[in-house]
């Protein structure tokens, strides 16, 4: 087989093929915190489309829900507990330190 031939091969993988995210049931609504939370990083930061395997629409739909979710206090804006959990962390590197 010519070289120039070989390029155009494609390879013959098998791939499992996904399950969508979110189901044909389900309920895009900033009511259901179960479905919100699984879009959203552990820095409270809204995953993207391709991340999240969603259709522009259902992407769409989940930010909304989202920042609807934000502005009524369901969900917070950043997640800070690693920044309490780093604070607390430096606290008591500088109490051993003064004792020292």
């Amino acid at each position: 087989m010519d070289k120039s031939k070989r390029l155009f091969l494609k390879s013959k993988r098998s791939f499992r093929r996904r399950l969508p995210p979110i189901q044909s049931g389900d309920r895009i609504d900033y009511k259901n915190m179960s479905l919100i939370s699984r879009f959203i990083s552990e820095q409270g930061k809204i995953l993207s489309k391709r991340v999240n395997r969603l259709t522009l629409k259902q992407q769409r739909l989940i930010t909304i829900a989202i920042k609807q979710a934000r502005i009524l206090s369901s969900l917070p804006f950043l997640n800070n507990e690693k920044k309490i959990l780093n604070n607390e962390k430096q606290k008591q590197f500088e109490k051993k330190r003064v004792d020292r």
